[in-house]
């Protein structure tokens, strides 16, 4: 019944195994692959016809966490998956980068790639797993791949490298870096890192991709035992007046691409292109094909013109950062707020200060947990100059966002003393290349004017390259036409001291340790350059937040103490919040946070707590209420929730016959702590006041 190929690889200690022929057998491609416990079931499926009309490769991946893989039932009303998790949309954009690059540029054909975890063992990541997976599904499956490719998580702890460290290993790593590759090259890596310099970056790098070839290995294997049919790729319509074509082109756009503004650059662009196809329209079927002609001619103009000349798009060197501004303390009721600007990329962010209820909670395959630092991105269509939808967060938000996020966190999660919860929203106002490292700029700023206590600010660049056969070019600082027509995308962010992110795309076959050293040098230079701007504005975190933002009080009682602040059913905590207007907190150690808009607020809930686990003083005089009267005396609440109780003999100097002749419940009353006895009942007296 079932046709089943397998490998399996001893992976430094880990176990990996590809197997085709049992699941999925109508999808393309499809392999369970599986490293230790975790299971990852990969498959793709192609339409078999081709949409001439697009001019982009149709291909959609989706990594799915289902729940049951790790013993689950998801929460919430329905009790099923939902909408994906950020987890979910972050793995499924880490497969799409380097796979995509991979497939033939001729092929069209609209492709998905699904990535399921059906079985998670909670030590070995399931994301690596699913990289592995898709591609050597995509190289069994015949179609026009260029792979196969391999992938490794990568982590540094005393000096040395650890290859796909666990959960566990991971926590106490100075280094959480995933690279993937092919036999000729580096093509996608993406990290967070503890301040690490280039060399030892770059060695992560090189030892990940290293280590991934034994995998190539493996899926090569897998392929010679069960590979499909290679799919026949539809030659384009080739052009007989190509010459003709490529003359006009690049008498028409040669001069245009000397316009260094980008708005007046792509209006001419347009109307440049709209003339050259009006030209040759008549002359060709399908406009596609001369458009598509009209682009790698455009390409091969710009990138030629930069390799020969050292001249970029908007004049300026191969290294040249483009003029930066910076601001902060714009906004009057944010808590921190700060504009950055780099030639016309430019991010208004802001801080928001909450309390440990702000916190955002996050269910995962790992359990529930909580995020006490968020960092929102968002990239709305006037940024460009496009009319575009307004709706709900776009992956490439949700990747940007995770990237600049990536590179703050190492540096603010050594606050550990700073209560607040943080959010940080970066509107990108313009762009014109690497919005998400002027994200990171703007954030650093922002958090500082906050008072968040950054121990060091942190900025961020993206490098870009070109590559003519052994000829390249690296570029510093790299501009929106010069990312869509260069071939790669480098991002580094960090501090002076070091790297604390590092994402890299690469649209090539791969790029040589040498280029890589190249750009991670330029990279830092160009970081210290902005960090020195950076400065002019702002160049540590303020002192103290500010005065709109929540104040924050911290008690600490006796443990013993806890039941009584936050009495039977949480009705005392519940009363002082409501009477104080301030937010209060209480862990099981006995500390108490008072999070308060003003001052005043807090003071009121300090007194209230204060008053409730204080000791009685003997020989004081209190302000009470009688809560209760008896025949032998009356009962004072006196402390909080603190009562006493005051002898009938206490009442008066005279005899008294009945209690109620002296007073009543309700009454207001000053009372004088007399003692306290063994048990620590309080004996208080009114005569002696």
């Amino acid at each position: 019944m079932f046709n089943i190929s397998s490998v399996e690889l001893d992976w430094k200690g880990l176990t990996l195994k590809l197997e085709t022929g049992m699941i999925a057998r109508q999808a393309d491609g499809a392999v369970k692959c599986s490293i230790g416990g975790t299971v990852v079931l990969c498959t793709v499926s192609a339409s078999r016809e081709s949409d001439n009309s697009n001019d982009f490769f149709p291909l959609s991946v989706h990594y799915i966490e289902k729940s049951y893989s790790a013993g689950k039932i998801p929460g919430g009303f329905f009790k099923r998956e939902g909408r994906p998790s950020e987890n979910e949309i972050l793995t499924s954009r880490l497969i799409d980068r380097p796979i995509r690059p991979l497939f033939h540029d001729d092929f069209k054909n609209e492709t998905q790639v699904i990535c399921t975890v059906i079985n998670y063992d909670g030590e070995n990541d399931p994301s690596v797993c699913a990289m592995i997976g898709a591609s050597a599904a995509i190289t069994i499956s015949g179609l026009p791949f260029l792979g196969p490719l391999a992938c490794a998580r990568v982590g540094f702890m005393d000096g040395d490298y650890i290859l796909n460290p666990t959960k566990d290993e991971l926590r106490d790593s100075e280094l959480d870096l995933v690279v993937a590759g092919t036999r000729d090259g580096v093509l996608m890596v993406e990290s967070e890192a503890n301040e690490l310099d280039e060399k030892i970056m770059l060695g992560a790098v090189q030892f990940g991709f290293k280590e991934s070839q034994a995998v190539i290995d493996a899926i090569i294997e897998l392929a010679e035992k069960s590979a499909k049919e290679s799919w026949p790729i539809e030659e384009k319509q080739k052009l007989k007046f190509i010459d003709e074509l490529r003359n006009l082109t690049q008498k028409e756009l040669n001069p245009i691409y000397k316009i260094k503004e980008k708005k007046k650059r792509n209006e001419s662009l347009n109307e440049a292109r709209k003339k050259i196809v009006e030209k040759f329209n008549d002359s060709i079927e399908d406009e596609i094909i001369l458009k598509d002609e009209i682009k790698k001619i455009e390409k091969e103009l710009v990138r030629s013109s930069i390799v020969s000349s050292h001249k970029r798009i908007d004049g300026r060197g191969l290294d040249d950062v483009r003029d930066i501004d910076c601001r902060v303390d714009l906004l009057e009721n944010v808590h921190g707020s700060a504009l950055f600007t780099r030639g016309e990329t430019q991010a208004l962010v802001t801080t928001t200060l909450g309390t440990t209820s702000d916190e955002q909670m996050l269910d995962g395959l790992d359990g529930d947990s909580r995020e006490k630092f968020m960092l929102h991105y968002n990239f709305p269509p006037f940024s460009v100059n496009e009319v575009g939808r307004i709706g709900s967060t776009g992956r490439r938000e949700v990747g940007h966002g995770k990237l600049a996020w990536r590179a703050i966190n190492p540096i603010l999660r050594r606050s550990k003393d700073f209560p607040y919860t943080v959010r940080v929203v970066s509107e990108i106002t313009e762009s014109n290349g690497s919005s998400s490292m002027a994200t990171v700029c703007g954030s650093s700023l922002a958090l500082m004017d906050a008072g968040v206590p950054l121990e060091k600010p942190i900025a961020g660049i993206a490098m870009g390259l070109i590559k003519e056969e052994n000829k390249f070019v690296v570029l510093t600082d790299i501009l929106g036409d010069e990312d869509h027509l260069g071939d790669m995308d480098f991002k580094v962010a960090g501090t002076e001291k070091g790297i604390t992110s590092l994402q890299m795309d690469i649209k090539v076959d791969g790029i040589t340790e040498n280029i890589m050293k190249d750009s991670l040098s330029k990279a830092h230079s160009a970081r210290l350059h902005i960090l020195k701007e950076m400065n002019k504005a702002l160049d540590k975190s303020r002192t103290g937040t500010k005065s709109n933002a929540p104040q924050i009080e911290k008690i600490k009682i006796d443990k013993s103490k806890i039941r009584e602040v936050i009495g039977s059913g949480g009705k005392v905590i519940k009363d002082i919040c409501e009477k104080s207007g301030a937010k209060v907190e209480i862990d099981d150690d006995g500390l108490i946070t008072i999070f308060a808009s003003k001052s005043s607020e807090g003071k009121i809930a300090a007194s209230m707590i204060n008053d409730i686990v204080a000791e009685p003083e003997v020989g004081k005089i209190y302000e009470g209420k009688v809560v209760k009267t008896t025949d032998f005396g009356a009962f004072v609440n006196f402390m909080g929730s603190r009562d006493g109780l005051v002898h009938i003999s206490q009442l008066k100097d005279e005899r008294v016959e009945k209690t109620t002749d002296v007073v009543k419940e309700g009454d207001q009353v000053k009372v004088k702590v007399i003692g306290v006895d063994d048990r620590g009942k309080v004996k208080l007296s009114i005569k002696d006041v």
